[in-house]
């Protein structure tokens, strides 16, 4: 039987308004212990803001600015997603192709779940 991403998705989802503070963020990601969170706006993802993210910013705007610049300015725009049916090996695929390790899960127009490389390694290694 095929694993799906429903299957080992997260649905604990740290999410953040566009005006966050980069530094807001910053420590939800540490305070959740998570690499990522999902950037809503009424309801809607808007985007993504990655460990990755985290570090251009401040390489590219500097900390002081970083501290007070709103993750709207520094977040990956329109991430690509993938549905909760699609399996384990196609996120993989997804994911390795993009060069990215963390994956939005959306059920039509409905956010409902985030996928991270260690959950695909993890359901793998189990199988």
């Amino acid at each position: 039987m095929t694993t799906t991403v429903r299957e080992v998705m997260s649905t604990d989802l740290v999410t953040v308004a566009p005006s966050t503070t980069v530094i807001d963020v910053a420590g939800a990601m540490s305070s959740a212990r998570v690499g990522s969170v999902l950037v809503l706006e009424g309801g809607a993802l808007k985007g993504i803001f990655t460990e990755r993210d985290f570090m251009s910013a401040f390489k590219r705007i500097g900390a002081d600015p970083a501290r007070v610049s709103p993750v709207s300015e520094v977040m990956t725009l329109n991430p690509l997603t993938i549905g909760p049916d699609a399996t384990v090996g196609e996120a993989l695929d997804r994911m390795l192709a993009g060069g990215f390790r963390h994956l939005p899960v959306m059920d039509g127009g409905t956010l409902v779940g985030i996928v991270s490389m260690r959950d695909l390694a993890r359901s793998i290694s189990k199988g």
